[in-house]
């Protein structure tokens, strides 16, 4: 002991912590979002072994794995819906590739708040112990991700599995909140001299607009959770018809939270998408500008139609023809990014590396997706699909398909980047192709399990579901089957002892933002002015 107490004082008198002090108290960004890199892949494992359970449970009718046990099966889909969310795509997208390289892209030495961006990723761990204790306590809560009272009031789900579930999401709310102040703050004043908001990297553009949503849009669903919380426990009516109460009310809170949500998990993957496109066309952006004022207008737009996931509670018609309507408007900024993203490539002399194929694999089938989002925009085809497996297959199209592939393209783009080991290129198209037949595979046929009524959320189904329910479950072991392979193509990474060179993906790459007109290019991230 006394021999590592010299050593730590010897590391702290020379400014360098080591061990568990260096991850404990860390206040570098790289380290910070190191550690929240690490945190989502086991999230998004655990979260990824939930699905698969209930894709052997739903693989043929009948009860299978789970025994009948419905309540379980309940359990699993409202953890994996969280988790997925605030525990794996959240923390990887933003936590984790925001604060890599947002601060070497505008140039500043660090965040703006070191200390905050330690504790909002050490806010996310007694969250995700709490989400995941709160299935052992009682049965669990088996509300669904979105937590609709009145099966998450006290009486659908008496005990405290849900209030623990409630306080996991408010842990993983503020960790979010202190996490959009600092890129904030960090965005607005300290770029480096020369890199104005109109020369800013798309990916920084992307995590600006995440951070003014999540500071807008997360505050909304801690108060409809609180209310829920005082509902259980304190004998309020907030959500109780027979106290003067309402539980639309919590509906219309929960989805202007729930719809800016979505394009907070997108984004990110936006501007991801668009440095690698770049990167691997040999051209700079199509529309720089375009792009970046397309993802403003989709947190703007993103706040206005939150009730277009309400279409069956009873809205009036006029109400409706208006949430149609402003859903449509989304569909121009998204199909702008689109667009000029196929610019991009047209003419570029395009190299097809691990993180272009991630990345047209996220253009193409976030556009399948976008489709399907049109269709379901419409009141009127709405009422027929709403609850259907046709809203699973979409949005899944959009996250697992989306935001899960931008998060991948990310890895492969930036992981020499980060740990100065390159993959295995072979192995990196192998994990592609392996993903993209899975996810294929398990979400596609279930557009049409939904045109032909399948509702969401249930353990069992008639017989005439079976074909494409199991043909779903096949895709969902193989998506399994890449997710190991993925471990395998981590440990190739790591265990490579092969030199990265100081550009791996060739001359021009990750400057290709700046103009002609602009100041030189910085060669190196160690010669970036320091910020004044």
């Amino acid at each position: 002991m006394a021999a590592y107490g010299e050593a730590h004082a010897h590391d702290h008198a020379h400014g360098h912590p080591t061990g568990v002090t260096r991850w404990l108290y860390s206040t570098n960004h790289k380290d910070i979002g190191t550690m929240y890199l690490v945190f989502s892949f086991f999230a998004g494992l655990i979260g990824m072994i939930m699905s698969m359970i209930f894709r052997a449970e739903l693989m043929v009718p009948g009860d299978q794995v789970l025994g009948g046990d419905h309540q379980l099966y309940n359990v699993l889909i409202t953890a994996h819906g969280l988790i997925m969310i605030f525990f794996f795509v959240m923390p990887a997208l933003i936590g984790g590739f925001g604060n890599w390289m947002v601060p070497l892209m505008i140039g500043a030495p660090d965040m703006a708040f070191p200390r905050m961006n330690n504790i909002s990723f050490w806010l996310l761990v007694p969250a995700f112990i709490l989400l995941l204790g709160s299935a052992f306590v009682q049965g669990g809560a088996g509300t669904g991700w979105t937590i609709y009272p009145p099966l998450s009031s006290a009486v659908g789900h008496p005990g405290p599995s849900v209030d623990m579930a409630i306080f996991a999401l408010h842990l993983a709310g503020a960790s979010s909140l202190l996490g959009a102040i600092n890129f904030i703050t960090t965005i607005f004043n300290m770029r480096a001299p020369g890199m104005t908001m109109h020369k800013m990297p798309l990916f920084v553009w992307g995590i600006l607009v995440t951070a003014f949503l999540l500071l807008l849009a997360v505050p909304v669903l801690a108060g409809a959770i609180t209310m829920l919380l005082v509902d259980r426990n304190f004998g309020t009516h907030f959500f109780d018809p027979a106290g003067g109460g309402d539980p639309v009310l919590f509906e219309h809170l929960f989805w202007f939270f729930g719809h800016p949500e979505v394009y907070i998990m997108i984004l990110p993957a936006f501007g991801i998408i668009s440095q690698i496109v770049s990167t691997f066309s040999k051209k700079p952006v199509f529309g720089y500008l375009g792009m970046a004022y397309a993802m403003v207008a989709i947190g703007v737009i993103g706040f206005v139609v939150w009730a277009h996931h309400m279409f069956t509670v009873g809205l009036g018609v006029d109400v409706k023809a208006y949430f149609t309507a402003a859903t449509m408007v989304i569909a121009v900024p998204t199909g702008i990014k689109i667009f000029s993203w196929i610019a991009t490539m047209w003419g570029g002399s395009i190299r097809f590396e691990t993180p272009m194929l991630w990345a047209v694999g996220f253009i193409f089938l976030f556009t399948l997706g976008g489709v399907t989002g049109v269709v379901l925009a419409n009141a009127g085809a709405d009422a027929v699909l709403h609850d259907t497996y046709y809203v699973v297959a979409h949005f899944h199209y959009v996250l697992s398909l989306g935001a899960m592939f931008g998060i991948f393209a990310g890895f492969y783009y930036w992981v020499a980047k980060i740990t100065g080991h390159q993959y295995p290129e072979q192995l990196g198209k192998i994990h592609f192709w392996l993903t993209f037949v899975g996810v294929n595979l398990t979400f596609f046929p279930q557009h049409f399990l939904g045109l032909a009524g399948m509702p969401r959320r249930i353990p069992d189904y008639p017989l005439e579901y079976a074909g494409w329910n199991f043909v779903s479950s096949i895709g969902s072991f193989i998506a399994g089957a890449s997710a190991v392979f993925f471990i395998y193509v981590l440990y190739r990474t790591f265990a490579n002892k092969e030199p990265v060179p100081d550009n791996p993906w060739g001359e021009g790459a990750g400057t290709l933002e700046w103009t002609v007109s602009s100041p030189p290019p910085f060669h190196t991230f160690n010669e970036l002015p320091r910020f004044r």
